[in-house]
């Protein structure tokens, strides 16, 4: 197609109507939309090899070799959805490139989420026949929703900078347009097409019609929770290495001392929130935790002569602390579609399932120098894998802090012994006892494996973190 375009991206979310926009671009003679494209875990669509002639692999080592393809589609218009967890590295790419159409699709959060959590519990993404509709009440978890909204309107809001600065136009389009034949046919018209629908594609169903209150158990507490929110402060202030929020839900407060644990993530979290919940005889579940910005302003006006501290781990500790925790075990709470990934398209030799019976140390070695060479790759930006607050490096982190409040003290690991008693006498807590050491991570500890090699490999990856934080060589 000649015009202003070569080629499109719908910028959207899971559960936002983008398999429906899809089906209505793609009943239009003049455009072909590949799916999600760049989805770091498969191509296009679950349980496909390639799309426009490009393998995944293919597409993994040189992306662009998927953009040019999409762009040269024979007689049509090529395009894909585009959402905020995909390969990174052709996003500048489209957002920098005029002749890339942009299409933003747009839902209510809570919709969107509703939705989401429904389809989880289900398992049914699509729905072609009402005859297997699929239903379930779920249940609203604020912090869950809080994280949802902010990735959402941090993306939407680095898309709209983003056009702005370059000054380029996008097609926005809301979920309740998808039913509007006029809108999808202006649509066409915004891309370049003289052709017109007479109808909409119908092989998709509305999976949910019922009302939010028929959808969700806890109705009442996600009335209740709204009261709490606070959109207007949430954070647009742009990071780098990626761009992080503050991540407040995961902050943890004291039952009734005055003190605010700010974790970073694959740290010492688990013996620090005991030692925290020790201070009051509690649980370490039963601290506080899940806050927003608003709660966690209410506490700290209620505590004056609060302190709130974080906790630095050394990087190699830290790195084979994310290694054993999220992806080496196969568990609840690993990164189980990244672990996937790493294994089949980056090669790693991690077992397909832990415990492994033939996983000896030297295996474990291997698995672990391997990760670290993906490491030192995704924190480059040049994987199409999110770079997770688990190995991100610890300066990003409390960047991302900063945004709410800064840690008033940064303790170190190795001092938490001398340091964590000290912070306790400081909000009046005299005799606090010294924190117990964290469990060695298993199947095997980083000190069974630790050699030149791995410092190496990690002092070159996190060299920023040994830089701003003094680190030596780890001392195994």
């Amino acid at each position: 197609m000649a015009g202003e375009f070569d080629y499109f991206a719908v910028f959207a979310e899971m559960r936002t109507g983008s398999n429906f926009l899809e089906a209505n671009l793609n009943a239009f003679e003049s455009f072909e939309c590949f799916g999600e494209a760049f989805n770091p875990h498969f191509i296009g669509y679950p349980n496909r090899d390639e799309i426009a002639g490009v393998a995944q692999h293919t597409r993994d080592a040189d992306p662009m070799q998927l953009i040019k393809a999409v762009r040269d589609v024979p007689g049509k218009m090529g395009g894909f959805r585009y959402f905020h967890d995909h390969d990174p590295r052709i996003l500048d790419v489209m957002l920098g490139d005029p002749r890339c159409a942009k299409i933003i699709l747009t839902r209510n959060p809570l919709e969107s989420y509703v939705s989401w959590k429904i389809a989880q519990a289900t398992g049914q993404w699509k729905l072609t026949n009402v005859k297997r509709r699929k239903d379930s009440r779920v249940r609203f978890d604020r912090a869950e929703f809080e994280t949802h909204v902010t990735k959402l309107q941090e993306f939407q809001v680095f898309l709209l900078n983003r056009l702005q600065a370059s000054g380029q136009a996008a097609f926005y389009i809301a979920y309740e347009d998808l039913q509007n034949l006029d809108v999808l046919n202006g649509l066409a018209k915004f891309l370049g097409s003289d052709e017109r629908l007479e109808a909409l594609d119908a092989s998709l169903k509305k999976q949910n019609p019922s009302g939010l209150e028929d959808k969700v158990s806890n109705f009442r507490d996600m009335e209740q929770a709204f009261a709490g929110l606070d959109p207007f402060n949430l954070t647009r202030t742009p990071n780098f290495e990626p761009r992080r929020g503050p991540a407040v839900p995961g902050f943890v407060t004291g039952a009734h001392a005055a003190l605010l644990y700010m974790p970073i993530r694959s740290g010492p979290e688990a013996a620090v929130c005991d030692w925290l919940a020790g201070l009051d005889g509690v649980a370490a579940d039963d601290l506080p935790t899940k806050l927003n910005q608003k709660d966690l302003r209410q506490w700290k006006r209620r505590h004056p002569g609060h302190r709130g501290f974080t906790v630095v781990r050394h990087p190699v500790a830290r790195a084979h602390a994310a290694f054993c925790d999220k992806i080496l075990q196969t568990g609840p709470g690993c990164l189980a579609d990244i672990r996937k990934t790493l294994r089949n398209f980056h090669k790693l030799p991690l077992p397909g399932k832990m415990p492994d019976e033939g996983y000896d140390r030297e295996a474990h070695k291997q698995a672990f120098a391997a990760f670290l060479e993906f490491l030192k790759a995704n924190l480059a930006g040049q994987t199409n894998i999110r770079v997770d607050a688990h190995w991100a490096t610890q300066s990003a982190i409390m960047q991302g802090m900063a945004q709410f409040s800064l840690p008033d003290l940064v303790l170190r690991e190795e001092e938490l012994a001398e340091a964590l008693p000290r912070l306790a006498a400081s909000v009046g807590y005299d005799a606090a006892a010294r924190p117990a050491t964290s469990v060695p991570d298993q199947p095997f500890s980083i000190d069974e494996i630790y050699d030149e090699e791995i410092e190496t490999l990690v002092s070159d990856i996190y060299q920023r973190d040994y830089m701003m934080f003094g680190f030596r060589a780890y001392a195994a």
